[in-house]
């Protein structure tokens, strides 16, 4: 295990034979860390932290620490982070609250760049890009596959579904649909991210679907209930119109338009 003479990893702590843990990196009785995980100059990891096989954490980013709710209180919560991802420099990310489930987590195969701040009870799944300085809130859920820009700002409790992209400098206050591209200081929907659904090989006849369904819902007069009625006498079915429109009728925080 290649452990640096000048950091200090706690007795306690559960690190794999070959974690490589780099100079001045601080690591806490309670952290467990996965085969082929690098743990870089200056990084601090501590609290119930469990990091999974071949992570990369950049120097300065600090992990598992304390939430800042001011109603915590020392209760025991955790941070899980899954296999393969990379957290950049100066990336925080905080354990759960009691209130809010006890779990911070992240997925596999993400891309947490620079400066972004990942809050307490934040659920992350996978293939996830976070840009720089990306902040989200507490109690946020995104799902596999979204891009969020620099500099984005999530309120919490705000769900961001798959294959969404959020872009740069832009507010979110409420639940960004799948598929979906927003942007703008307040987030505004501009339809399907038609340029990342076909990089990700998605057909043309399912990004029209798509176009259609999200003309129906968000460009008619339509209510939601009528639109949803017109989309399924109308649109081919497919498991992506199945999963936007599911999104939208499980939103509690209510849809960006």
């Amino acid at each position: 295990m290649p452990i640096h003479h000048t950091a200090i990893v706690d007795p306690g702590a559960e690190l794999a034979e070959d974690v490589d843990v780099r100079p001045y990196s601080i690591i806490g009785p309670q952290v467990k860390i996965d085969s082929g995980t690098i743990v870089g100059p200056h990084a601090v990891i501590d609290g119930d932290c469990q990091i999974g096989k071949n992570c990369v954490i950049y120097p300065f980013a600090s992990v598992g620490h304390a939430p800042q709710d001011i109603t915590y209180a020392g209760e025991h919560t955790k941070v899980i982070i899954g296999d393969n991802n990379i957290i950049r420099e100066g990336v925080t990310i905080h354990r759960g609250t009691k209130k809010g489930g006890g779990l911070t987590k992240l997925g596999n195969n993400n891309l947490i760049m620079a400066y972004v701040h990942i809050a307490h009870d934040c659920i992350l799944g996978n293939n996830i890009i976070m840009a720089n300085v990306a902040t989200l809130a507490g109690h946020v859920i995104i799902d596999d596959f979204a891009v969020v820009g620099g500099l984005v700002a999530v309120h919490q409790f705000v769900r961001i579904g798959t294959h969404a992209y959020i872009g740069g400098k832009t507010g979110i206050n409420k639940d960004i649909p799948p598929y979906m591209l927003a942007s703008g200081p307040k987030a505004k929907l501009f339809g399907p991210n038609v340029i990342g659904l076909r990089r990700k090989n998605f057909s043309e006849e399912t990004i029209d679907a798509l176009r259609r369904s999200f003309k129906i819902i968000f460009r008619s007069n339509l209510t939601l209930s009528e639109a949803f009625e017109k989309i399924e006498k109308e649109i081919p079915p497919t498991p992506e119109v199945k999963i936007l429109v599911e999104f939208i009728q499980n939103s509690s925080r209510g849809i960006t338009r």
